[in-house]
């Protein structure tokens, strides 16, 4: 393949771009934005800094965040503290170095908007600035609303997720995190370098933007955030479930779809920077290879596993109950009990434990009730015996 037409140019574009012009083919990004704002919380966890050193080894603008507030929807705290702290970029800042390792790399960034493609032909075709272009193969990596989807089905309302927010001018040390009864979704403050990230977030058909712009402004208030004069935001992000990352076409003879666009996010965190970032370098090391078809199975052993995973056990971690109590609160509470348990959930959090093995560290690390919690979210199944022989030690 000679020509690579990219159509979106966030985190994912941009990667595969840098990868593809790294590897001699001529590639194009098309974004009608370019490096802009969007409204997420812009962190980046261990894992992602593991897999791409350079997210921290640079001049840009970034905060550095190892502490993480957790609020219960009956309002009691914890602090949780991360060995590995979570890098926060604004998208701006992020965006645009992205793109200028895609152009340095030697890709041609174009500021146009994508009207439409075509993928009938054995060359793919798509119309920027009412223009038909051709090229060998198209990445589509604009987004989870986008419509430009061929041979593939759009994302339904329960696959998508809204947010809404302010940019505040105002600096923290702390991430916040607050919970909300029978909510499926949470509401988040995200310390960047020169002003917060505050917002909420809820799966599209549980929760209404009403409801949500109702449950921000009574957290902006009892935090104390000021909102005069700060900029709104509202988008709308993909929230996968378990069919969506099974059973939904990715790549076609002479396309593929990459980060939001693919709906590689983690539906329990809203995760998505770095799955976005994985799947855009997945995607161009196998074109570079020219062999496209190995990128579905790169990205399952790389972390559809997780996502997955995360997709089985979201609901009952928003809306499920333990020992009488909302899991969220019960997690709050062992939080603030076992000091195990808190370093778990802050490996957790900052990216160096991830979901499927960590039945592994469970048993003969926490204690009888933690332990029981655990298996009840996660649905895990504890050996009778095992339960038996370690009860009450640890808690």
């Amino acid at each position: 393949m000679s020509e690579i037409a990219i159509v979106g140019g966030g985190p994912s574009g941009a990667m595969c771009g840098e990868q593809l012009a790294r590897a001699g083919h001529k590639v194009r990004i098309f974004d009608e934005h370019l490096a802009w704002e969007k409204p997420c919380g812009g962190g980046l966890t261990h894992k992602a800094v593991e897999c791409f050193p350079f997210l921290l080894e640079n001049p840009h603008a970034k905060k550095l965040v190892s502490a993480i507030d957790l609020i219960s929807s009956n309002d009691q705290r914890v602090t949780l503290e991360m060995t590995h702290p979570i890098v926060i970029y604004s998208r701006t800042v992020l965006n645009g170095m992205l793109l200028d390792r895609a152009a340095e790399a030697g890709c041609k960034v174009h500021r146009s908007h994508v009207m439409g493609v075509n993928t009938a032909s054995s060359k793919p075709r798509y119309c920027v600035e009412g223009e038909w272009r051709e090229a060998d193969f198209l990445v589509l990596a604009a987004g989870a609303r986008n419509h430009l989807l061929p041979e593939t089905r759009p994302l339904k309302r329960d696959e998508l997720e809204m947010t809404q927010g302010y940019f505040v001018p105002q600096t923290a040390d702390a991430i916040t995190i607050k919970f909300l009864p029978h909510f499926e979704g949470y509401l988040w403050s995200f310390p960047r370098s020169d002003h917060l990230s505050v917002g909420i977030c809820g799966r599209m058909d549980s929760h209404t933007s009403g409801e949500l712009k109702t449950h921000l402004h009574t957290f902006v208030e009892k935090q104390g955030i000021p909102t005069e004069g700060a900029h709104f935001y509202s988008h709308v992000l993909p929230s996968p479930q378990e069919h969506t990352l099974s059973q939904r076409s990715v790549l076609g003879k002479n396309w593929a779809l990459i980060g939001d666009a693919a709906a590689w996010v983690d539906p329990l965190t809203g995760e998505g920077l770095f799955y976005a970032m994985r799947s855009g370098e997945l995607l161009g090391r196998a074109l570079a290879e020219g062999c496209p078809e190995k990128y579905p199975a790169r990205v399952k052993a790389a972390f559809t596993a997780e996502l997955e995973f995360a997709a089985r056990i979201v609901r009952r971690f928003y809306r499920g109950s333990f020992l009488g109590t909302a899991v969220t609160t019960r997690m709050v509470q062992l939080l603030r009990r076992s000091s195990v348990f808190r370093q778990l959930m802050g490996e957790l959090f900052s990216g160096t434990q991830d979901y499927t093995s960590l039945k592994r560290r469970l048993w003969g690390h926490l204690g009888f009730t933690v332990s029981e919690f655990i298996s009840s979210v996660l649905n895990l199944d504890r050996p009778a015996a095992a339960a038996v022989s370690r009860g009450g030690s640890g808690d």
